[in-house]
This record gives C-alpha cells, structure tokens and sequence, in this order.
C-alpha cells in the first residue's frame, strides 16, 4: 500500500494518523469537510501542519457527498482508506440526529461503494466504545452491541452493519476500530481534557456532569494512530478495541490537570445525561493479537504532555471557542 484515503483528515484523530501515515513513507489523501461542530481553527492549525509535507494532498469535501467523492477516486489511485469522518458527541446528537445518521451511516455507505467500484480491497472503519453500553466490564469484542444510548451509537452501529454486508458480499476486507475516549495535545475541545485544562488555565469553574465518580478508558492520541495504521493489515472482517485497559475517574483526570498546571479549580457539578456511560474499560487482547499493538503512554505522561502542550500554545488554546 502506498496512497491512503484519509477521511475527517482535519479532525482529531484523522490528523495524527495522517500525519503517522507521512512519517512512514506513504501518500495521504485527506478529505474532511471543516464543519463547525467545534471551533475550525483548531482544525486548519492542524490541516496547515499537514500542508507541510509533499505527499499529502486535501479536499474540502463531505463524505456524504457521493458525486465528488467519485471524482477523487478517478483522479487518484487509492490503495486503502481509512474513515476518520463522522459527527461525533453523544449529546448533540440528540439535538441533531438526521446529520449524524446522515455522516456517520450514509457515509460510511459511500465510501464501501467506491471500494467496491474502484476494487479497493482495505478499509479501516473508525467506530466507538459507545456501543458497548450495559455490557459487563471488561468490554470484549464479541459482546452483542444492540442497546445503543444515543443516535451517534446508533449511527456508528449502522456503519459497522454496513463494512460487515460489503464484506461478505464483495471480499473488502474491513478493520472495525472501536476508540476509548481519546486524548492529547490539540485535541477536541468538547471533550473533557481540552475543557478542563483551558478552564483552569482561565480561572473558571469546571463543569462536571455527574459526581466524577464515572471512569474513563482515556487513551493518547498517538498510540490510536499507531493502532490504527497497524489496522491496515489484512485481517478479513474484525472488530477490534483500542483502548489504554485501564480506566480512571474523571476525578482523578481533574487531579492530574491541576497537578500540572500547579492550579486547584471549582467544580460545579450538574446532573448526569442519561445518554452517557457511567464507565469504559477495554479488553484489548485482540489488538494485540492481530495488529501487535498496546499502548505505550499512560494517563500521567499523557495529561502531562497535553498540558506541556496547552501552555505553549496558552493564547491560542484561550482563544478556542467551547
């Protein structure tokens, strides 16, 4: 494999495995369609870090966007794509579920069809440990997933659905990638870390809905791209936990940010949304088995590296709209 389709290549997660993907030699193809479900200029500050190198190429595009999609197929050979793009947060996907079936489902289903068109044998599916609501701890990937909380869940459910039917009925081989709850430096500022480190840094209240009692299966950013490259491999059709496999309390996520920022903070602490997941805790002895992957960088020197990040970058991180 040498051209990678990235979608949602200016988002999160789609930036650090593009920019993995650079690293290691391999031409990158990124598609992401700058909405502003969160502040953009957190996403062109990492798409401009990207324009950096001379074997990535962008197109400002949706992926529910079938007909331009098709033309970036016929204009590039594409060796594997990997689907980064989707609506993500379960809590406004309440508020807006047609966008979330819409990104999520629909356009999962596009892509599947210009693999199948193009004769392009890999795709690596981005999905959630959201799934696993209300399944015993550890989550292990054989537990049946059929109480999704919310229609992001729902969403990345259907997609799942959709990358098993291509597979058995076109041979595309398909890496089903379920994330727990990601972290790092220039990360999404409506999840947690992002939020509590900017406001302490700015003196004000934390938000916390819940008693922060529920934990969390934080993972650093740059082991999931890790993980997820490795998952270009062929594996036929396989669901697979990325996840640190071992969760922590956000009270203790709100310990370690005051830690290393030298500040205490209030916290104001709201009723807990019954579309949210009171903990998460991957298994992950199949990424293990399949792709060799573990995680590398624990919780302490994961927030410690955000933070070292949020103070360098204190006037920008400031100016980032929650």
């Amino acid at each position: 494999m040498k051209n990678i389709l990235v979608t949602g290549a200016a988002g999160f997660i789609g930036a650090k495995v593009s920019e993995k993907l650079l690293e290691l030699g391999y031409s990158v193809i990124g598609v992401d369609n700058l909405n502003d479900y969160y502040d953009v200029r957190l996403k062109i500050w990492r798409l401009e870090n990207l324009k950096k190198h001379d074997k990535f190429v962008f197109y400002r595009t949706d992926i529910e966007n079938l007909e331009a999609l098709k033309i970036i197929f016929q204009i590039h050979t594409i060796d594997a794509v990997i689907n980064e793009a989707a609506r993500a947060g379960v809590r406004y996907s309440l508020e807006n579920p047609f966008v979330y079936l819409s990104t999520n489902s629909k356009g999962t289903l596009n892509l599947l069809e210009l693999c199948k068109e193009n004769n392009i044998e890999k795709l690596v599916l981005a999905s959630t440990s959201s799934l696993y609501a209300g399944q015993p701890l550890p989550y292990k990937e054989d537990l049946p997933v059929n109480n999704p909380l919310s229609p992001y869940a729902a969403s990345k459910k259907a997609a799942e659905a959709l990358a098993y039917s291509y597979h058995h009925l076109y041979g595309i081989d398909v890496s089903v990638l379920r994330y727990f709850t990601v972290y790092g430096p220039g990360g999404r500022p409506d999840m947690s870390v992002f939020r509590f480190a900017k406001w302490i840094m700015e003196d004000k209240p934390l938000e916390v809905f819940g008693d922060g009692s529920q934990s969390r299966d934080f993972t650093y950013i740059d082991d999931i791209a890790d993980g997820t490259v490795k998952a270009l491999k062929p594996v036929g059709y396989q669901v697979i936990n990325l996840g640190n496999n071992k969760p922590y309390k956000l009270s203790h996520l709100i310990n370690l940010i005051e830690e290393n920022l030298g500040k205490k903070t209030e916290i104001i602490y709201k009723s807990f949304h019954k579309a949210d997941m009171l903990e998460t805790w991957a298994d992950i002895g199949k990424a293990e088995r399949l792709l060799g992957w573990e995680p590398k960088v624990d919780l302490d020197k994961g927030i410690k590296k955000t933070v070292v990040w949020a103070k360098e970058n204190m006037r920008f991180v400031r100016e980032i709209k929650i």
